[in-house]
Formats: structure tokens, sequence, C-alpha cells
């Protein structure tokens, strides 16, 4: 499965759109991208409730999915996506991560899904704020946040303002986590977020992050395309995070770099997270792209479970 494309931030500034938050740019483009995200849905187990949680920037759309364990561990995983990539982005983790624990996955606000952003995004503060009000309401008190690429990142944030909730943070090729985006890559990006140019300019863009993976008959790719092109993101610019933010992190942190990530210099953000993480573990697949996560879901959940297991 394509890898979401989570880690640039860059339509924005192309598109000058005046509106203050995210939104459909056209009726046919949120059409497209409904049919696309129902087939990709296809592919996802059926979820075990299904929640809209009202935040002070609006609602999150929310699935928990009962773990298919009879000894889940104590804490749910929620699954942060990335950007421009909703929740049928671990369509092929669940079967795994379900044998862990009870999982939740939500759709980012302010990005392309069914969570519905009301009021501005202004800063980092209202990224964890919305995330932070959105675990409050649901019924577990505790809960490990799993984040892929932007997701990554969304959960750093987070946990960095509003840990009460947080018990470890799970970091699947975290963008402006360890290391910043490598400038070709933001260029590359670019034409991928002008809805206007050719849609085979973003399915490139998504095969590069994927390591060359063929995207064009892919269902969660196709959901991607038309998130990308149908949706105007209004959100704060990612920046790289602080290292004393990263040395202050008060849980255990488990975090799955890929040797052929394209959205950081892999040595260097391995370096950075060994060396800031107070109780980190530091996982890196050698021959795997950006994509890591589902071209490794079974090994990937092996190694959240090890990690759940071994830290209290």
């Amino acid at each position: 499965m394509v890898a979401t494309v989570a880690a640039v931030a860059v339509g924005a500034v192309a598109l000058r759109d005046p509106s203050p938050v995210g939104h459909w740019k056209s009726r046919a483009g949120y059409e497209e991208f409904m049919a696309e995200y129902n087939r990709a849905w296809g592919t996802m187990p059926v979820p075990d409730e299904t929640l809209d949680v009202r935040t002070g920037f609006g609602f999150v759309r929310v699935h928990r999915f009962d773990a298919t364990t009879d000894s889940p561990a104590q804490d749910p995983l929620v699954l942060l996506p990335g950007r421009s990539s909703p929740s049928p982005i671990w369509a092929e983790n669940m079967s795994s991560l379900r044998e862990l624990a009870d999982v939740y996955v939500l759709d980012l606000l302010g990005e392309p899904g069914m969570s519905v952003q009301e009021v501005p995004i202004e800063d980092n503060d209202d990224i964890a704020a919305w995330l932070a009000q959105t675990l409050d309401r649901l019924p577990e008190d505790q809960f490990t946040l799993v984040g892929l690429s932007i997701g990554g990142w969304t959960a750093v944030t987070t946990a960095a303002r509003r840990p009460e909730n947080v018990t470890r943070l799970v970091l699947i090729e975290p963008a402006h986590t360890f290391a910043s985006i490598p400038w070709g890559t933001a260029v590359r990006a670019i034409p991928a977020s002008v809805p206007w140019l050719p849609q085979s300019w973003r399915d490139s863009f998504s095969s590069y992050t994927a390591g060359g993976a063929p995207v064009e008959d892919e269902p969660v790719a196709r959901m991607v395309e038309t998130a990308m092109s149908g949706y105007s993101i209004r959100l704060p610019q990612p920046a790289l995070i602080p290292e004393d933010d990263l040395r202050a992190l008060p849980m255990p942190v488990l975090a799955i770099l890929a040797g052929n990530s394209v959205m950081h210099d892999t040595r260097d953000a391995a370096y950075t997270a060994e060396r800031t993480l107070r109780a980190g573990t530091v996982i890196v697949y050698p021959d795997a792209s950006h994509a890591v996560g589902s071209e490794h879901a079974d090994e990937v959940a092996e190694d959240i479970g090890r990690f759940l297991a071994e830290r209290p």
C-alpha cells in the first residue's frame, strides 16, 4: 500500500485560499473523494463503534475496533494518519494491531476525511488541544498514540503539551520530528499539491514516497490523490520538533524508521531519537521506504507488541 504523503504542507501557499478552515474546494471534488474513500474503506474491517467527538475546533470522526485477543494491552491504540490520508490508510495494519489491543482510528481535524473543522487551528497548542479533547471524551483514561508520518508529528506535538492521557508513543516514519524533510522531497511535493496539474504528477509523488511502488490502481492511493486535489488544508505549517521537547517527553517512545525514507535522512533521524528520548527505542528497517508501516505490517505490529510488553 502506498504511504501517506503526509509529510509536506505546501498546497496552501500555491492556492491562496482565504478560508480560515479546511474545506472542499468544490462539490465535484468532494463527491470524487467520497467515492474513492468508500472504495478504500472496503479494505477496512467493520468498526465496532463509530463516534463523532465534539471538540472546541470541530467534530472528530473516530472508529473503534475491539481487540481480537483475549488478553489485550491495557491501553487502547489510537492511530493517527498522515497528511491527506484518512482512516483507510491503516487497512493493512488493522488485523495485526487488533491482536495487540483495542484500536481507535481517527481522521485528523483539518485534513480531508470525515472529521469536520469548524474553527481555525492557528498553532501547535491548538493541534494539541483538539487531540487532547478527543482523547478526554473517549471512554478510557489512557492511550498509546500511534502516529504515521505527520500523524507522528501530531502525536509528539500533543504529548509535549498535553501528556495527561498519553502513556506511550509509537512513531512510524514521523515527519518533521527527528530530522527535517530533504529539500528535494519538498520541491517534488509542490506540483503534487496543485489540483489543476495532472493526476499523474500526484501519483508520481506518492510512488516516490513509497519506494517506487505502483499506485495507479491502488484504492488507498486513489483516495489520497483525490484528497490532495480536492481539499484545501488550512493548518499551521509543521516545523521540526525542538530537541528540548523530545527530551522532555515523559513517556516511553518507539520510533520506527525506514532506511530508504525520502522524508528525512534516516541516519540523522535515528541519531537524534537515540540522543534525545529519555525512554526511547529506535528500530530501523534498512530496506523499507516511507511506507514501512504497510510494507512490513506484521513485523511492525510485532515490534509494537514487544514495546508494549517491555515498557511499563
